[in-house]
Parts: structure tokens; sequence; C-alpha cells
């Protein structure tokens, strides 16, 4: 049996290496670790003025944020709130569980993501007008602004 101690454990820089200044969190991924198929939980360490990644909604994944030590600030279509140490919240599938995560405060920060695991992955970025498509290995990053009609390029 795998454990990991969501208190102590050990994270890594960036999820993949490649964020920019402003999303330098330090992270590490359970389910692979644990041998998870059907849900998955990333623990984030967040530096001052640090965040996960930008304001964004999943079609496909619910999202459960832990947060396991410091006071993060939580941006939804609501507004911004700052959570403690203890608090949960749960981002739904959809426009209404859109979401950010940051380290506004002078201290350290860590977090739990835990979401459930579809076999594709669709997400939005209001702010920046993208959609993000998973499946599998391949991701594409597209403009959602560049909308096609149904038969555009087909013969």
């Amino acid at each position: 049996m795998e454990t990991f101690n969501i208190f102590e454990g050990a994270t890594d820089t960036g999820p993949d290496g490649t964020e920019p200044p402003g999303y330098l969190a330090h992270a590490v991924r359970l389910g692979p670790k644990l041998g998870a198929s059907l849900l998955g939980m990333s623990i984030y360490d967040l530096p001052p003025g640090e965040a996960i990644c930008p304001y964004h909604f999943e079609w496909t994944d619910e999202e459960w944020l832990i947060v396991v030590a410091g006071s993060p600030t939580v941006r939804t279509p609501e507004g911004e709130t700052v959570l403690s140490a203890g608090d949960v919240t749960c981002f739904p599938a959809g426009p209404s569980g859109a979401h950010s995560v940051r380290n506004a405060s002078k201290d350290p920060v860590r977090v739990a993501l835990l979401s459930t695991k579809a076999e594709f992955g669709i997400a939005e970025y209001p702010d920046s007008d993208k959609v993000g498509v998973w499946a599998g290995d391949a991701h594409y990053m597209l403009r959602r602004s560049e909308h096609l009609d149904y038969w555009d390029g087909e013969r």
C-alpha cells in the first residue's frame, strides 16, 4: 500500500516545469503515486505571490479544494475569498465552478485539490478566452472565440 502525508510530503517545482513567474507552485500528483484511476489529488505549495493556474472551470470534472496550511485567496464567480487551514470548498463542473487559487499572503500556503477523473478533459479560461482539451496524452489549447461552422472544411 502506497501512502503520502499531505502535511509533510515533498513537492517538486511546478506540475510540468514550464510555469511562468506568478505560477511557480510546487506540486505533487498523488493519483499516479497511489495507483488511482477514478480520482485525482494534487498537493500544491504556494510561495507568497504565486498561484496554481489561471482562472478556469472544468466541463468534465468536479474539484474540491482542501486548505492544509496557510491562507490562500480563492477567486470564484462570486468574487475573492481568503480561506484558512481546514477549510474545504467544491468547484462543480461548469461555469459556476470557475476558480483560481493564489497566495496573496506573506506566509507559505499548502492546499490539496481533489478531483474526479473523466476520460477526456475540457477546461475553459474565461479571462483569456481559451479552451483546453485533454485526451490521453494529447493536449490542445484553443481560442474559444474562433467558432467554426460544423461543416467548415468538409467535403
